[in-house]
């Protein structure tokens, strides 16, 4: 009797073993293609020690830096971006945040408002994939999914990948243990320069209303900053493109007004942040590269430090030993980008969405 149980229990383990070792050789290490994958996933090892919490797309990992930010004000901040992350997505990572900290300050992109539905499964997989497992996450799923999606495939990606067998490259082996780090505290570094040359005419629209879903969130993620003590901040980051229409802005200013929070569209401080369009972009206006963010980021801190109790944190030889590795690390990754794009003219993946 007993032996058969031990070999039950062997027979469990040798399949568990197995199961996982597969999962994790067959899921994506987004270590050479769409790195924004990994985004999501490198909060959880970071030092908990932010002040500010960003939240939102593409238009917030690629515009703020927070090493220019805590060099210039001491504000210690993470950027828990990804790409076309929709507004719920953001709620449920902001309480997925605070499971583990709680910020002064969030910082969400508006340009998600545009989007009342869920969109599109891969989007989902890179905003999704990388959250711990809880009850939160398993929330964020049912609400992102879309037609055909299914929550087991969340839970074990095994089932979603299971096919990639015919994929399988060196990464998978190379970083079958961790996933590698693509940016420095959510802010991904990119240094090369593609200028605006040409924007395409925007896109009419019939109704530019806001839809009810993306109001319901929003004003979810300001009573869950309220019950939480933390001050909520409404951006639009200045990317040229997607065109971010003046209706829109309109409700923006209108919701900020109704619900006294400040709104900043940083559109409308492009000649104040000294952004050069043809200097400060990777491609052509739709995100900032290094140098454009770091200038937005002096701008923006300097809002935030006007505006709100948010400490100069240099003073702290605790926090400052953490965020002056980090330093390192974002001025050694810049350089690094610099010379592989002048001796090669490789040009990192970037999704623009």
């Amino acid at each position: 009797m007993y032996l058969r149980i031990i070999k039950i229990i062997s027979v469990v383990v040798v399949f568990t073993f197995v199961f996982l070792g597969l999962q994790r050789l067959l899921v994506p290490k987004y270590a050479s293609q769409a790195l924004e994958g990994n985004l999501i996933g490198e909060y959880y090892s970071s030092a908990k020690n932010h002040d500010v919490i960003f939240l939102g797309d593409c238009e917030v990992y690629a515009n703020f830096s927070p090493i220019t930010l805590w060099e210039e004000y001491g504000i210690t901040s993470f950027i828990r971006g990804a790409p076309q992350q929709l507004i719920w997505q953001s709620f449920y990572l902001l309480q997925d945040t605070l499971r583990f900290e709680t910020p002064k300050v969030v910082v969400f992109n508006v340009l998600a408002m545009q989007y009342n539905t869920p969109q599109s499964e891969p989007y989902n997989r890179l905003n999704l994939d990388g959250m711990q497992n809880s009850l939160i996450k398993l929330n964020a799923i049912t609400t992102s999914s879309t037609e055909n999606e299914d929550l087991i495939s969340y839970i074990f990606p095994l089932f979603r990948y299971k096919e990639r067998w015919r994929e399988l490259s060196l990464d998978d082996v190379t970083y079958f243990c961790g996933n590698p780090d693509v940016s420095v505290n959510g802010f991904m570094i990119r240094s090369d320069v593609m200028p605006v040359e040409f924007l395409p005419d925007p896109i009419r629209r019939a109704d530019y209303t806001f839809g009810d879903n993306a109001y319901d969130y929003l004003e979810q993620m300001v009573a869950l900053c309220r019950e939480n003590g933390i001050e909520l901040v409404l951006v639009k980051a200045p990317a040229l493109f997607p065109h971010w229409f003046d209706e829109w802005d309109d409700q923006i200013v209108e919701f900020s007004d109704n619900n006294d929070l400040i709104y900043i569209n940083l559109l409308d401080y492009t000649d104040e942040v000294g952004l050069d369009f043809s200097t400060d972009t990777f491609n052509a206006g739709l995100h900032l590269n290094v140098f454009g963010a770091e200038k937005v980021s002096s701008f923006f801190g300097n809002i935030l430090r006007e505006n709100y109790d948010l400490p100069d944190r240099h003073s702290d030889s605790d926090t400052s030993f953490v965020w002056n590795e980090l330093t390192d690390i974002y001025y050694n990754t810049i350089s690094q980008k610099q010379i592989e794009i002048e001796e090669t003219g490789r040009i990192q993946s970037i999704l623009v969405k």
